[in-house]
């Protein structure tokens, strides 16, 4: 017997997670996420100091505190933390960004305090041993040298020192340059955790299945004994200062490359755009998010010059970027440039109801899934909060996502459409360079 195909009903609007908020006695902030069911604890710790504190000449020391506060304290050696987290099966790891410090956390419900312990040790008493700071930054030194023979991230880096002034923090690598890096030392850890790692404006998210009035008694057993004096004020001016003389295109020389990388970026709005963050995800969506966004559709699966091209929207705390990026053919490149200035020139056209409905489809209904977890809850929260954004961020874009047209998609496409863009490519100049200034984008500078 045949069953007949089961009625789909139309999906129901759906809210992020509300937080239980509360602060420690020590000025630390909560949020905590109950998620019944999840037996596995999700904790990110926030601690706001933006890249431009970093003393400009050992840029990269904030992400090797980051590296190195679990590597000995006063109270245990690198390996005997080591062997802590591992005997209770709890996860950590940490990192540094824009706009500073994210520790995170994972362990099951029953171990989860002694996590928390063993992070405020870090937090609270590293002593940074000059072997174990020397190991991190010779391991760094050895990434740098993978970031620059990888395309992708030599056209990143290249950008980013093209599309901002020299003296903006964003010009220059995240995690520091191969000079800056090559300085540090455990001094230079010691003073800028001893200055900036501090609980004062720091927040700490745990998701998972909670008891509240348990879990609150813990932290402040735990996290809420991590005690230092309130930071100094931190000057977020120099963050990322866009250079004049746009547009530009710079041609990184790769000889005897069978691909080149295509990058191309310019100004784009950030969560706090006029007329809502909404369209900008549909945008991303529509013109490079998937297989059948339109640079795809046409350099994929049309001319078959590359086996993906995205594109979207970046933002900072402070504006953004947008940005379309790829891996071609080599003997492509002229081509594939010239097709994918063309289709985010033709953008400027309308977007259709299709596209429109697509994007708004997939975004908005797939959410519910994307935030299923206590660690991808866990996640956004510290994200948003890092950008001084609350969940609630999520609900209401979602909402008026639901709502957008293509004439809304139009309207925030013209906002940002005519700002002037910085191109960067990474293959053969020497077969190539003169073709690509016959496109008229404006001087190609070749950088060997």
């Amino acid at each position: 017997m045949v069953r007949p195909r089961p009625e789909v009903a139309p999906a129901q609007p759906w809210s992020f997670p509300k937080p239980a908020s509360y602060q420690l006695g020590n000025g630390l902030r909560v949020e905590l996420f109950n998620r019944p069911g999840q037996h596995v604890t999700s904790t990110r710790l926030l601690v706001p100091a933006p890249l431009v504190v970093e003393p400009r000449d050992v840029e990269g020391v904030a992400a090797m505190v980051s590296r190195t506060m679990d590597e000995g304290t006063q109270s245990h050696s690198a390996d005997e933390l080591a062997e802590l987290f591992e005997r209770d099966g709890v996860a950590l790891g940490a990192g540094y960004a824009a706009r500073g410090l994210t520790v995170e956390l994972e362990a099951t419900t029953s171990h989860t305090e002694r996590g928390w312990e063993l992070l405020r040790e870090c937090l609270s008493e590293p002593v940074f041993p000059e072997a174990e700071v020397d190991r991190h930054v010779r391991q760094r030194l050895a990434e740098i040298d993978h970031e620059f023979a990888s395309p992708g991230n030599r056209a990143a880096l290249e950008w980013s020192s093209t599309f901002y002034e020299s003296r903006s923090r964003a010009s220059r690598p995240a995690w520091g340059s191969t000079e800056s890096v090559g300085r540090i030392t455990s001094a230079d850890c010691v003073r800028f955790h001893q200055q900036w790692v501090r609980p004062g404006g720091a927040t700490v998210v745990v998701a998972g299945d909670l008891d509240e009035p348990v879990v609150l008694a813990s932290l402040e057993r735990t996290l809420g004994q991590w005690h230092t004096e309130s930071p100094a004020d931190a000057d977020d001016s120099l963050a990322a200062i866009v250079a004049e003389a746009t547009p530009r295109l710079v041609f990184v020389d790769r000889p005897g490359s069978v691909q080149t990388e295509i990058m191309i970026g310019s100004l784009g709005p950030d969560r706090r755009a006029p007329g809502g963050w909404a369209p900008y995800p549909a945008l991303s969506f529509v013109l490079g998010g998937a297989p059948t966004a339109r640079l795809d559709s046409v350099l994929r699966e049309e001319k078959g010059f590359t086996y993906g091209f995205r594109a979207g929207f970046r933002p900072r705390s402070s504006g953004g970027t947008f940005f379309a990026a790829g891996s071609v053919r080599a003997d492509a490149t002229v081509e594939a440039l010239e097709i994918a200035l063309d289709v985010l020139d033709g953008a400027g056209r309308g977007f259709t109801g299709t596209e429109a409905r697509m994007a708004v489809d997939y975004i908005g209904k797939t959410a519910p899934a994307r935030y299923a977890t206590a660690d991808a809850v866990a996640d956004e929260a510290a994200s948003l909060r890092l950008d001084g954004l609350s969940t609630g961020f999520v609900t209401d874009y979602l909402a008026q996502l639901a709502t957008l047209t293509a004439a809304d998609l139009d309207r925030a496409w013209q906002l940002w459409a005519n700002q002037p863009r910085c191109i960067v490519l990474v293959g053969d100049a020497q077969l190539y360079a003169d073709a690509v200034r016959s496109l008229d984008v404006g001087g190609v500078t070749v950088v060997h």
